[in-house]
């Protein structure tokens, strides 16, 4: 028992302490600058949930902090915006 404990314990921890965020480029990004940083996310531990690429260029994930970090110091000239993943309502 104590077992199923412990390997429930390990396989929900990552999820507790997993962000979910959003991050979008400039335009005029390249798609290599993108599929970079979703393939730093992935490295980290987390999963691409959504990718836009019509209104905006981005995607949205799930990961620990440690994936946000690495994005945000990716890319020099194609700086990502990068905000944490809320619900949005209208009043």
């Amino acid at each position: 028992m104590k077992l199923v404990s412990t390997a429930i314990v390990a396989c929900l921890l990552p999820l507790a302490l997993a962000k979910s965020f959003l991050v979008t480029y400039p335009k005029d990004t390249p798609n290599a600058v993108i599929d970079s940083a979703k393939a730093s996310v992935r490295k980290a531990g987390g999963v691409i949930t959504h990718e836009y690429s019509l209104v905006i260029k981005g995607f949205a994930a799930t990961g620990p902090e440690e994936a946000v970090q690495q994005i945000s110091t990716q890319s020099t000239v194609f700086k990502p915006t990068i905000e944490e993943d809320q619900t949005v309502s209208i009043s």
